[in-house]
């Protein structure tokens, strides 16, 4: 059977028409991608008795992704998460942005790089590289670059996303995959009982706007403290400021893997039995429970409720363009962007 697949993906209201890359591997493991917005589309994992999960959020089609505002699957960029007051300054320029959260800008404004057609400039049984062109100026940002994202699949069931750029000018460059997870199967309900372990003490605290304050605060003693391993659900209604700011867990954590490519989370399902670890050598990780989930008809007749996902986000920290004491995002002319992250299923 051949590894990998290739099938039309619908019409976008463009009229462009995507195509859907399945790979898969000796253990039966199934990921497809799309070139609409090199998007994550499916993972079907097997579960402790052998039956394929498919374990993502998403929609039947590329004309779901293009009406959907959730960011399933998605890859992000210039710039995921938030840039608080929507602007920024490099070499003494200042940079406006779309103002489309609460007078920030979150995951690069309206013209998203997920709601777009990218090039597929590689495919073969075990990965796909999709390219998107971004020119100066696009989204408000300085600097022209070529982004390419590679998914990769092997026989360990291991995910790899891997973000390559070189801009030509100084820039902010923060991709990520916002894809939500549902280990007991994207249409199961919710995840307060999926156990999250993650390797980090330490979080950045936000405001009502989760725009970050610039401190760095241990978990210890906190709902966000999840060294050890704990149901999402634990403590995700406690009576903590951070807490309700996000309607339950929507923080950045400061990971310890220092610039390594490492393990850096671990989620288990409570009723599947898949477990997911999660490698990468950014930062930090936004963690999100799907908060803000509410009714969105998903693929396979599925209708996806509050907290029915968690989503773990690999990324420089959010707004880190205005602290000094955060990693800086900041991409210069002529450097590469080199960036993997990887989620493996046992």
């Amino acid at each position: 059977m051949d590894k990998l697949t290739v099938k039309k993906f619908g019409v976008t209201g463009k009229g462009e028409k995507p195509y859907l890359y399945t790979m898969q591997n000796d253990k039966g493991m199934q990921v497809s991608v799309t070139d609409y917005g090199a998007t994550l589309v499916k993972v079907c994992v097997p579960d402790r008795e052998g039956k394929l999960t498919d374990v993502v959020l998403g929609y039947d089609d590329a004309a779901g992704y293009e009406r959907g505002g959730l960011f399933f699957g998605a890859t992000v960029g210039r710039s995921a998460n938030r840039i608080g007051g929507a602007q920024f300054e490099i070499n003494g320029v200042k940079y406006s942005l779309e103002k489309n959260d609460n007078g920030n800008n979150l995951h690069s404004g309206m013209d998203y790089y997920q709601q777009r057609m990218w090039e597929v400039v590689e495919n073969a049984d075990d990965h796909v590289t999709f390219l998107l062109h971004s020119p100066d100026g696009d989204q408000g940002y300085p600097g022209a670059l070529d982004m390419y994202v590679t998914y990769s699949l092997d026989e360990e069931n291991t995910v790899t996303i891997h973000y390559q750029a070189v801009p030509d000018q100084d820039t902010i460059i923060n991709m990520t995959n916002h894809s939500y997870f549902n280990l007991n199967g994207h249409d199961s309900g919710d995840v307060l009982g999926h156990t999250v372990r993650l390797e980090a003490d330490c979080f950045t605290p936000a405001d009502n706007e989760s725009i970050p304050t610039g401190e760095i605060r241990s978990v210890e003693g906190t709902p966000m403290d999840f060294r050890e391993g704990k149901a999402i659900g634990k403590e995700i209604d406690a009576d903590d400021e951070q807490i309700r700011f996000g309607g339950g867990y929507d923080h950045n954590w400061v990971l310890k893997n220092e610039g390594r490519f490492d393990k850096v989370a671990e989620v288990t399902a409570d009723r599947s039995g898949i477990v997911m670890e999660v490698y990468t050598d950014l930062p930090g990780v936004q963690m999100y429970t799907a908060n803000f989930v509410d009714g969105e008809p998903g693929k396979e007749g599925a209708c996806y409720g509050k907290r029915s996902a968690v989503c773990l986000e690999t990324q420089y920290f959010p707004d880190a363009v205005h602290h000094e004491n955060f990693p800086g995002p900041i991409c210069k002319a002529g450097e590469k962007y080199d960036t993997r992250t990887a989620y493996r299923f046992l």
